[in-house]
């Protein structure tokens, strides 16, 4: 049971009141990570016992604990606390089935100089691998841990134990709050920062040793066709040495004269070079890239693992970046927290961590203080508890306080993370199109090795057709045919499309962190291109999540408003017009929230303010930016806190203080509610609740009483006056309650009920406390706050952008339905045919009401996170690709089952963001839109570089095949050399250039793809087949007819020929680069858009790769010469060649012209591609209204009766068979049902079933908050612009009234 006595001082600080505290053990996974028993080393003269550290371990920690406060009697000694520190160490000890437990990352054994502190880090690092209670009594306990760490339990680390310059011993004790008597033991308090950092290190992780670009080269070069082709230009570099300088020169008719001879350039060493130069290139471009693709990662990463901790220093609570956290600090433990760091549990409340991932430990361990463990050691009882916290578990409970002992590389979870790292993983955009590119690589090996088997087949013929050639001419011919064989699959191979993803995901995660969205999971920027449903929260996405309290009721009848002359409207104490004996409740009264000290006596604004100060987590600390103090926490607190600071009340932190915490009863998503139970000055106990106001008011017996000032007696009461709630009462708080919901106000109750003894008499204790269901009765009302939060700026049209794109929205709120519905009608989420429903209504839903209702829903109200995880994963089996939102712990299973799990920034618990795939570091809905648009544009530059890449591999595959079998020296147009320029053009040029076009709004005007839906669209199809054909018929009619368009006759001069033959390949090489330069302009859109020029002028990427494209193949032209074997050109070739290229653009426009569908069926006729309108099989839907199942039988049986001719059925058996599955499902047998009709009718009017559900009421003539009652009270309510004809409406009955 929980001391009273335990606590002095409110140690619950600084958690967010707004994160959940319970979690599905099973929902994160669990890995069991394994461990060694280390012997642990003596330091500083403490002596350890090996027998004592000899644990094995179990599956179940069984370290004993009694309660979960630490206790703060500094008089006792750790020894004295234990009660037999002799006993049966064995009964503390943690034990671990050592078949299922294979060996850890051990210790490294470092010689660390601990001087001045008491601990060698390694030592403390063994405390909990394993954990061992005994090697920390053996150290002395917990007060000589921290002495030995030069830290203070209360206090934290001192200010002068956190500066650069030396102390002395003396000053730094007692700056650390203890008397000046300098001792050996006292030598910590006079460590310097440097002293720390050297002994224990700093909270970082090694950087892991990326690959060099020496290394990256290798890697790239060790490609088998870039070995093979290297290998073939070595021997051709070989054999052309020995043909120019081993041999006689070659000459050739160079006059009229038959007998003038020219000899020919020795030129043949030269494509052996280029070949080497190119694979160079392409090894070097390919290298930087991915070493420039690791850097851009690495910096993501590392602001990926950016956070805040909330440690103690100085004697304040203080908000420090997770790098900064030391040896020595005392850190505090809130719910969702992920813990940084391994630690000694020092004090707090009912704290439950989730070890699963560290230890495969499926339960929650339940962490309580080293006295608390020795004592029940002692008492030789085994609980699942223990005092060691393990960095990496998560906090899924309680609030608490504990030290540090490791941190870094020392940590538990330091030490399994450096084991554990690798490289990247690949999105599954990367892996299906590796796979295509093997596929790809494949089609081009069997091409090349198809050509190759053909020109060796014609070598062979020629072996004895033309026996005049020389052996090494017949070696270069092999070579030749060879190199031309492996180059071609080095063109088919497509390298570049990998990298397109890698430079369009590295392109697009670093825009997106600029737009405040920072991706964990990079297959997520895929994944949101596809979204079809986001469901989303209200609160800090939606709305702004600065929330002030500008309204409210203190007891039932005095209203308090902000700036009350301004906002007559937001009071609902006086009706217009109407005297004050007409009114309902003609006791209420308004007054300005500044002036509520004139009508609240003492005792009651006491009341009030320790209901606001102490059940709290929120805290005072100083803001960054300004320097100002604000508070820090949930948002409803702090407004909160900001009202009572406003109305000069006590301040928060004297008020905690001064009360004894008892119980804390952390924020529940059930519950909708938190609290604490104090001991009050006479020794009496009082709980204080806060929470969902329409939950809490229904709990509540009595209220406290105001009076306005011209009743009150003039005299202060010393006790709070308070009565009875009755029937008028409990209107006046739903009257109340509506109304600031209606204002999009969040309602907050706070309310109290005292108990004589602690724990109150008939409680049964669970785990030490007094349960929830025993305290949360017969309560009295302190009043209703309403929280304003106003909506975003940009939502409404967030909103409006994702129905654009075929994005459905639905809101998931843990706030009150009207609010919620309010919230929803600002924004446009609630439209016409949309549905709104509460969670507990949603959850009970039978299964075909749930198929009905799920896709016109788009308010869900007061829902739990297993609300939300049912919804999603219902829409997932709808085949929706689903983007969810979350902030708590709890939303964890929902982030990790959605598609993409969006957590948030400021509002989100660790455990939110661990689960969740993009981080919001805004917390703004407008953000999630920039994810759409992102992924998009991923996606599409992905398709566009697919697009220019297969064009250029089915026309460059083609045209080296055709003429390489067509000629009679076994050679292509394209050379190796040439082919290889090409090559890189295709694969890294164009990957840059089409991979790095920004986000435009233009994305979201077009409907989400299917999950199945192809890579390759219908009007890429087009493109690719169009431009393919076209390049190739251009090519192959200059290589084969150019002679006869430029007039080139056989000339009997060789040196004229060989002259016009140059400038002729010359032509068809340049023609075909501005094919390609141009076709990747075309290749910017995917799409029937015909202006390929959009937004060009944004991507200074595309325009500068494409300039220098231009500019090297000027260059190769006019200086390749032999390498590249081209000639320069005259302005009549180059007018032909660009010409001809920019064609690829017109050519482009006209088959955007072409309609898709007709194309479409040809390619499915032609088996190109997979018919989309194949038809699948129907699912099962529910039946309009709610029939006895057997009755729809019946219907069916008789209609049978209707299709009899000639004594045969022509109805089918399947209606029948659909229907008895529904039957199956409803429990009703399959009797001869024809004769039971009239039963049926009379049991079915007998048990409630009808045609259609009761429609709501429509209280258009009545008081209208009626209708917001109802919807209060579970009914659904549909949009009041939803047709008549709608299904929805048929089913769920008319809408109730115009939303006021």
């Amino acid at each position: 049971m929980l001391s009273p006595g335990s606590h002095r001082s409110h140690s619950r600080r600084g958690s967010n009141a707004s994160h959940t505290t319970s979690i599905d053990d099973t929902a994160y996974g669990s890995e069991d990570h394994h461990y060694t028993n280390l012997p642990l080393t003596p330091v500083g003269g403490n002596k350890l016992d090996s027998a004592s550290l000899n644990t094995s371990f179990s599956p179940t920690f069984t370290v004993s604990d009694t309660a979960s406060v630490h206790s703060k009697d500094k008089g006792k000694s750790p020894r004295d606390d234990s009660g037999d520190p002799d006993g049966d160490q064995k009964a503390g000890s943690i034990k671990r089935d050592s078949s299922q437990i294979a060996e850890a990352v051990p210790l490294p054994e470092e010689d660390i100089d601990p001087t001045p502190f008491l601990f060698n880090p390694w030592k403390l690092a063994s405390l909990v691998d394993p954990k061992s209670l005994e090697a920390l009594q053996d150290i002395g306990g917990v007060d000589t841990l921290i002495k030995g760490l030069g830290t203070d339990a209360k206090h934290g680390l001192s200010e002068r134990a956190l500066r650069q310059d030396t102390m002395s011993v003396s000053d730094a004790i007692s700056d650390g709050g203890r008397a000046a008597s300098p001792s050996k033991e006292d030598a910590p308090y006079g460590a310097t920062l440097q002293d720390r950092k050297r002994v224990y290190g700093e909270n970082i992780l090694p950087e892991r040793k990326s690959k060099s670009l020496l290394l990256l080269m290798w890697l790239a070069f060790k490609d088998k066709v870039l070995v093979l082709l290297s290998i073939a230009a070595v021997v051709s570099l070989a054999l052309g040495l020995f043909q120019d300088f081993g041999t006689p020169p070659e000459t050739v008719q160079c006059g009229d004269d038959p007998t003038q001879r020219c000899t020919l350039p020795k030129v043949d060493w030269v494509e052996g070079v280029a070949i080497i130069v190119a694979i160079v290139i392409v090894v070097v471009v390919g290298s930087l890239n991915d070493w420039q693709k690791e850097r851009q990662f690495r910096r993501l990463n590392e602001k990926k693992d950016d956070r805040g901790v909330k440690v103690i220093r100085h004697g304040k609570e203080m908000i420090i970046n997770v790098k900064e956290i030391l040896v020595g600090d005392v850190a505090l433990l809130e719910p969702g927290e992920i813990i940084p760091c391994d630690g000694v549990f020092l004090s707090g409340h009912n704290v439950r961590c989730d070890e699963s991932g560290a230890t495969g430990e499926s339960d929650a361990i339940r962490k309580a203080s080293y006295g608390e463990c020795m004592a029940e050691l002692s008492r030789k009882e085994l609980s699942k508890k223990d005092c060691f916290l393990l960095s990496g578990s998560k906090v899924i409970e309680g609030v608490g306080e504990y030290v540090v002992i490791a941190i870094g590389r020392k940590s538990f979870n330091g030490r399994i993370m450096m084991a554990l790292r690798g490289d990247t993983e690949h999105t599954p955009l990367q892996l299906k199109l590796n796979a295509l590119a093997e596929l790809i690589a494949k089609l081009g090996s069997a091409a090349g090795l198809i050509l190759f088997s053909s020109l060796m087949i014609r070598f062979f013929v020629q072996l004895s057709t033309n026996p005049e050639r020389t052996s090494s001419e017949k070696a270069l011919a092999f070579v030749q045919i060879l190199i031309i064989s492996v180059t071609l699959i080095v063109v088919a191979v497509p390298e570049g499309l990998p990298l397109a993803v890698t430079l369009a995901l590295a392109f697009a995660t670093q825009r997106m962190t600029k737009a405040n969205l920072l991706v964990r999971v990079l297959g997520s920027c895929e994944t949101m291109a596809n979204a079809s449903v986001i469901c989303t929260d209200k609160t800090g996405t939606l709305t702004q999540n600065v929330m002030s309290v500008v309204a409210g009721s203190v007891g039932i009848h005095c209203k308090f408003v902000r700036r009350l002359n301004e906002n007559q409207a937001r009071t609902n104490a006086y009706e217009q017009g109407g005297p004050t004996s007409e009114r309902k409740h003609a006791t209420d009264f308004s007054i300005d929230q500044a002036e509520l000290n004139s009508v609240l006596d003492p005792p009651l604004r006491k009341l009030f303010n320790e209901a606001i100060a102490i059940n709290s987590t929120a805290f005072e600390d100083l803001d960054p930016e300004t320097g100002k103090p604000v508070f820090v926490g949930s948002k409803t607190e702090t407004a909160l806190l900001r009202m009572a600071q406003e109305l000069g009340w006590q301040d928060y932190k004297q008020t905690r203080d001064f009360l004894e915490v008892v119980q804390m009863i952390p924020f529940s998503s059930e519950r909708k509610a938190m609290g604490v139970v104090v001991r009050n000055e006479d020794g009496s106990f009082r709980i204080y609740l806060k929470g969902a106001s329409e939950i809490l008011t229904k709990l509540c017996v009595r209220h406290v009483v105001v009076r306005p000032r011209n009743e009150s007696s003039g005299k202060e009461k010393d006790s709070v006056v308070t009565s009875e709630i009755g029937e008028m009462e409990k209107d006046n708080i739903s009257r109340t309650i509506i109304f600031y919901a209606n204002q999009t106000l969040r309602t907050i109750a706070l309310c109290y009920r005292d108990f004589d003894v602690w724990p109150p008499k008939g409680s049964i204790l669970e785990d030490d406390e007094v349960p929830w269901r025993d305290l949360a009765q017969d309560l009295t009302l302190i009043g209703i706050t309403g929280i304003e939060d106003p909506l975003r700026p940009g939502v409404s049209e967030a909103v409006a952008n994702c129905h654009k794109a075929g994005v459905t929205v639905k809101m998931c709120t843990g706030d009150n339905v009207l609010t919620a519905r309010s919230i929803a009608l600002q924004c446009g989420i609630f439209t016409k045919g949309g549905l709104i429903m509460e969670g507990p209504v949603f959850r009970k839903l039978n299964a075909p009401d749930m198929l009905a209702v799920i896709p016109r829903l788009q308010v869900l109200a007061r829902s739990s996170p297993e609300d939300k995880k049912i919804l999603v994963e219902k829409l997932k089996n709808f085949g929706e690709t689903v983007g969810v939102t979350g902030d708590g712990t709890n939303d964890g299973p929902a982030l990790k089952t959605a598609n993409v799990g969006f957590s948030m920034g400021i509002a989100g618990t660790e455990v939110a963001k661990e689960a969740s795939d993009i981080i919001l570091m805004d917390d703004n809905f407008t953000s999630i839109v920039s994810a759409i648009m992102w992924g998009r544009c991923v996606n599409d530059a992905v398709r566009k570089f697919l697009q220019f890449q297969i064009s250029v591999n089915i026309a460059a595959v083609i045209i080296t095949f055709v003429t390489a079998v067509a000629s009679d020296t076994e050679t292509s147009v394209l050379s190796a050399v040439q082919l290889l320029w090409i090559n890189i053009i295709m694969d890294t040029f164009a990957a840059l250039a089409l991979a790095t076009d920004p986000a435009t709004p233009e994305l979201l005007d077009r409907k989400p793809d299917s999950r199945t839906a192809p890579l390759f669209s219908v009007p890429m199809r087009k493109q690719i087949l169009g431009q393919s054909i076209y390049q190739t018929i251009i090519v192959l009619i200059f290589h084969f007819l150019g002679n006869s368009i430029f007039g080139y006759h056989q000339e009997e001069n060789q040196s004229i020929q060989l002259e016009h033959d140059r400038t002729l390949g010359t032509l068809v090489f340049n023609t075909f680069v501005f094919c390609q330069i141009f076709n990747s302009v075309n290749c910017r859109s995917i799409d029937n858009r015909r202006n390929v020029f959009s937004g060009i002028t944004k991507n200074w990427y595309f325009i500068a790769i494409t300039l220098i494209e231009i500019g090297i193949q000027i260059l190769i032209v006019f200086v390749g010469g032999a390498a590249f074997q081209v000639r320069p050109i005259g302005g009549r070739e180059w007018g032909i060649s660009i010409l001809l290229g920019f064609m690829s653009i017109p050519i482009g426009f006209l088959l955007r012209l072409i309609p898709d569908e007709p194309v479409e069926r040809l390619f499915v006729k032609l088996h190109l591609m997979a018919d989309p309108n194949e038809p699948v099989l129907p699912i099962q839907s529910a039946e309009r209204g709610n029939w006895n199942p057997a009755i729809n039988l019946i219907r069916d049986n008789l209609n049978t009766f209707a299709n009899v001719r000639g004594g045969r059925l022509r109805s089918s058996s399947f209606v029948g068979k659909s229907r008895s599955s529904r039957l199956q499902e409803a429990g009703v047998q399959l009797p001869s049902l024809l004769t039971m009709i009239p039963t049926l009718v009379a049991s079915s009017v007998g048990a409630g079933w009808s045609p259609n559900p009761g429609s709501l009421s429509d209280p258009s003539n009545a008081d209208p908050s009626r209708s917001s009652a109802a919807l209060m009270e579970g009914k659904i309510q549909i949009h009041p612009d939803t047709s008549q004809d709608d299904e929805i409406y048929k089913r769920w009955g008319p809408p109730p009234s115009p939303i006021p």
